[in-house]
């Protein structure tokens, strides 16, 4: 049960209701609050010491922060909340000095129209009258006890007290907006009855319509599960009946449509899969749905994940949802299109040589390429399993945090994972505000860029690292051994597609119309463009030696370069820009550059994170790279960076 705690400032989401708050700082580092009631003409903040008592100044009235509210400041303080949250209702009660706590819970259970509901309070369980207001009232998490067995109902209402029940009726009151919406926000929604599964779904695959198949046409979008809304009740029913399965209970996800699907078709992009509907779903795609999440939908990509443009032979060209004239980004270029544009509240893309990251730079979003291993690739149409992962696309490094928790751990179908390091319970652990506070970050400056053309992405991530000192991390600029040399080897892709792709074909589309690469080049359903890449990987096979060597030397060459780096100066992670330049326009050149190989050639984690937007409007990202399976201390830095700036911005063009 909730004990009733000290108002943190910090809790404060909304910037209107900001304004009628002061905060007051103690000595002890707790940050109080007090309202501002309608009769307050200060919006000063004020310093003190708790030991000898706090005070704010409400309008020509000195308060103390322990002092009871009187009914009149109490119901304008719960008019005020209810007119920020945009509901009609309004709150009244017979005059008095003070209000006590069965009063007020009495107040907010009859206004509110609260369902009664039981209580365990040791203190209340007698007064068989107002044991279901109580109930009401912690059941809604208006009010706590005092302790766990304690309500102490006859005790008054403090001024504190107040402030923290009254940003709880206006986050009760507030209406669910979808945009920008987070795994919390849903869940919160549903558990308070302003939304079903069923009518979120809905709510995603209208703007699906509106926005990729009408109006701008995003084009982000291969295939709608048309099972969504089934699948979306099922989920209202399964809560109702026996309780939610996780955070990813109902939650629409989209997946790059280079995952198997068992109930939707898997195409890469290829007309030569349009119909293929594998005989089972990817191991990733499995633990989704096994987490409740519902795969609302399969997203365009650069077809077989070759290239950075988004473009395929069955999906056509996806659009940048910041700028309709720019590429958004590949190959994972639908996924990062559809979730920033909020076709759903997140997605899943797959990273062989910057896949994932390179979408999350020019869409303005946050996502994490994990440690090869970390979570299984079986089941996802291969482009070169050395380097191929699978991982999240989100908004917010908690959503992020939270979709890796549901999909990291072994597979017995990928042998990489038998190689996983430790996992915490949770990685939303590691998100902790101060995170950046004492750590030590390598600045990889020789990655910035120097050229005219790459110069706007530099000055952001140079600004960002201003913001990673300003937060309180101390930054070391670092030489990486060897890194000419190793952008020099080549992606092991143009090796193993070949292979890889024909073993998938194998075993999840038997009954796929054409079952190997050479059979896909005689029907010349596919990709013009990608003709000349297909006859020349057609011809390379695992065993040339020219491949082994690249796949030792690379290997070693890379990972030795990044941990002597990192143990040399003691650094907890690197960072870098997620691309070394923005989005070019449609039609022209896009070079994403070299940045992006590090975790790739290596196999470490790396997570990039919104770092502004250019004077032309472009997004670009910063890059935190780790060690081996250290996802929960990338995290940790992603997060506090995240914290300190909000750099995330919704795209105007899809409203």
């Amino acid at each position: 049960m909730l004990i009733e705690q000290p108002f943190l400032y910090s809790q404060i989401k909304n910037t209107r209701w900001k304004k009628i708050y002061s905060t007051i700082i103690i000595s002890t580092s707790l940050a109080l609050t007090i309202p501002l009631t309608a009769n307050s003409a200060s919006s000063e903040s004020y310093t003190g010491d708790a030991a000898l008592g706090i005070e704010l100044k409400l309008g020509s009235v000195t308060a103390p922060a322990n002092q009871p509210i009187s009914s009149s400041e109490w119901v304008a303080l719960l008019d005020q909340s209810a007119k920020l949250a945009g509901s009609s209702i309004t709150f009244s009660m017979t005059e008095t000095t003070t209000v006590s706590r069965k009063n007020a819970a009495y107040l907010l259970y009859k206004s509110l129209h609260l369902t009664d509901e039981p209580e365990t309070f040791t203190d209340i369980g007698d007064d068989t009258s107002l044991s279901p207001i109580v109930g009401a009232v912690v059941n809604q998490q208006l009010m706590n006890g005092v302790s766990d067995t304690r309500f102490e109902p006859n005790r008054v209402l403090t001024q504190s007290e107040a402030s923290a029940v009254a940003y709880r009726v206006y986050e009760l009151l507030k209406p669910f907006i979808l945009n920008e919406t987070t795994i919390s926000d849903i869940q919160d929604a549903v558990s308070k009855g302003k939304l079903t599964y069923e009518e979120l779904t809905q709510m995603y695959l209208d703007r699906i319509e509106k926005y990729d198949d009408q109006g701008i046409k995003l084009n982000a979008i291969i295939t709608v599960n048309s099972d969504a809304l089934k699948l979306a009740k099922a989920m209202d029913v399964e809560r109702v009946e026996h309780g939610v399965r996780g955070p990813l209970h109902g939650i629409p996800i989209i997946v790059k449509d280079n995952y198997a699907t068992a109930d939707m078709p898997t195409t890469a992009g290829c007309l030569c899969l349009k119909d293929s509907i594998p005989s089972k779903d990817a191991e990733l795609v499995a633990k989704l749905k096994s987490a409740g999440a519902i795969i609302i939908a399969k997203a365009n990509l650069d077809e077989f994940a070759l290239n950075t443009q988004g473009t395929s032979s069955l999906g056509g060209q996806t659009l940048n949802p910041y700028a309709l004239d720019h590429y958004p980004g590949g190959s994972s270029a639908g996924t990062g299109a559809s979730v920033a544009a909020n076709f759903a509240l997140a997605g899943f893309g797959t990273d062989t040589g910057g896949s994932i990251r390179i979408p999350l730079s020019y869409n303005n979003l946050v996502g994490i390429r994990p440690t090869i291993g970390l979570s299984s690739r079986d089941g996802i149409i291969p482009l070169a399993l050395t380097q191929d992962v699978g991982g999240p696309m989100a908004r917010t490094v908690t959503d992020a945090a939270i979709l890796l928790d549901a999909t990291a751990g072994y597979d017995k179908d990928d042998v990489a994972t038998a190689y996983i390091g430790h996992i915490p319970a949770t990685y939303t652990d590691s998100l902790v505000v101060d995170g950046l506070k004492g750590s030590r970050i390598g600045v990889a400056t020789e990655l910035f860029g120097t050229k005219d053309k790459q110069q706007p992405v530099s000055e952001l991530v140079n600004a960002a690292v201003d913001d990673l000192k300003r937060l309180g991390a101390t930054t070391v600029p670092i030489t990486i051994p060897n890194l000419a040399e190793i952008f020099t080897y080549p992606s092991l892709s143009r090796y193993e597609s070949k292979t890889q792709l024909n073993e998938y074909l194998a075993e999840y589309a038997p009954d796929a119309s054409y079952h190997n690469l050479s059979e896909i080049i005689e029907s010349g359903q596919f990709y013009a463009q990608l003709k000349a890449t297909f006859i020349v990987r057609n011809t390379r096979n695992l065993e040339s030696q020219e491949y082994k060597d690249i796949v030792l030397k690379r290997t070693k060459l890379s990972r030795d370069a990044i941990m002597k780096v990192i143990a040399d100066n003691n650094l907890d992670a690197i960072v870098y820009p997620s691309t070394t330049q923005t989005a070019a326009e449609i039609g022209g050149s896009q070079d994403a550059g070299n940045n992006n190989r590090l975790s790739a050639y290596t196999g470490y984690p790396a997570i990039s994170v919104p770092a502004g937007f250019t004077s032309e409007g472009l997004a670009a990202g910063i890059e935190f790279m780790g060690r081996t399976f250290d996802e929960a201390t990338i995290i940790k830095l992603a997060y506090s960076y995240e914290q300190g700036t909000h750099n995330r911005m919704a795209p105007v063009l899809v409203p």
